[in-house]
């Protein structure tokens, strides 16, 4: 389809000229694109800030083939545009995407599946900071990991906004949540958010803190990597399951066989990137059902550390990098 009459043919995005630290990050001028079938074209409003991005600005997270190499997993705004084949949708509309990239942006274009309605009572940088997280933690947690009612459950990094999401989703869904983070402030945050055990591994060993609680651990959700694999196998349960879906601490650990197999572990990576649509639309179908009534309740509910205007993603970067925030980074865009 073309773009509507009136609409600009430009935009303002953010590029990755070549890869290194967050200088290289650029403000340019992109063709505005048109929606494809089966496709919504949004005018963006707000973008979350994810791990992601960073890899990507380092070379070590490409954009899936055929996907646009601007950076930005998630977003929230307005239907610019909608494209042939698509239903339910019309010019004006709230909405938030996940997106495979584009985020970065003033305008992009998002397959119709991915995207949901605003949830009732988030503003529009509480809606683009929730996207990818609760994505990431339904197809990790419970698509994956099987996620019930009196599970016990492990996340590293419990002040992230995958930690600061999965904490609540665990809780609604009736689980008891054990989160790791790196600061007393960090931990008291988790703990307000419901956490039931935050250890400051800084300060203590969280395998033996974990350890004394008696518990066993039924779903481990890392984004650490790195030694946590060997310290975190003690502490699961028979048949547990342990979901990578990040590298912070490094890529190789160290992983006893004999532990795996006696207690008939199942450990798995994941990312959410490159699945295929029809897979991350039946994810944001679930989530409409199950996840959607349980934010506009209160039960869950985004946790924002700070905003930056696109031109100062730079900034924004070096924040999540430095690591000292709780919750989401976002940009917002006019």
């Amino acid at each position: 389809m073309t773009l509507p009459d009136g609409m600009p043919q430009t935009m303002k995005v953010i590029e990755i000229p070549q890869y290194g630290d967050a200088d290289v990050l650029r403000l340019a001028d992109r063709p505005i694109p048109e929606p494809g079938p089966g496709k919504l074209l949004i005018r963006i409003e707000a973008a979350g800030l994810n791990n992601g991005d960073i890899m990507q600005r380092r070379g070590l997270y490409p954009p899936p083939p055929g996907e646009t190499d601007i950076p930005g997993l998630e977003a929230a705004g307005t239907v610019a545009a909608v494209g042939d084949g698509v239903s339910g949708w019309s010019v004006g509309d709230r909405v938030c995407a996940l997106l495979a990239g584009g985020g970065y942006g003033q305008f992009a274009e998002a397959p119709a599946v991915q995207c949901l309605p605003i949830p009732k009572g988030l503003s529009i940088v509480e809606a683009a900071s929730i996207v990818e997280t609760i994505f990431t933690c339904w197809m990790a947690l419970v698509a994956e990991g099987g996620l019930k009612a009196g599970d016990t459950v492990l996340i590293h990094g419990g002040s992230s906004g995958i930690g600061t999401t999965g904490i609540q989703l665990v809780k609604a869904l009736g689980g008891t949540v054990f989160v790791t983070a790196g600061s007393a402030e960090k931990c008291t945050a988790c703990t307000r958010l419901g956490a039931d055990l935050a250890v400051n591994y800084r300060q203590e060993d969280f395998a033996a803190a974990i350890k004394a609680t008696g518990k066993e651990i039924d779903i481990i959700l890392d984004m650490v990597g790195g030694d946590y694999l060997a310290r975190d196998l003690p502490l699961m349960a028979f048949r547990g399951r342990r979901i990578n879906i990040g590298l912070l601490g490094g890529m190789t650990g160290e992983l006893s066989l004999a532990t795996m197999m006696r207690m008939q572990l199942r450990l798995w990576g994941t990312t959410l990137r490159g699945r295929s649509s029809s897979e991350k639309g039946e994810f944001a179908r679930q989530l409409q059902d199950v996840v959607w009534p349980l934010i506009e309740s209160g039960r869950i509910r985004p946790v924002v550390h700070a905003t930056f205007p696109l031109a100062a993603a730079a900034d924004a970067h070096r924040m999540l990098e430095a690591g000292g925030h709780i919750g989401k980074i976002v940009l917002t865009v006019q």
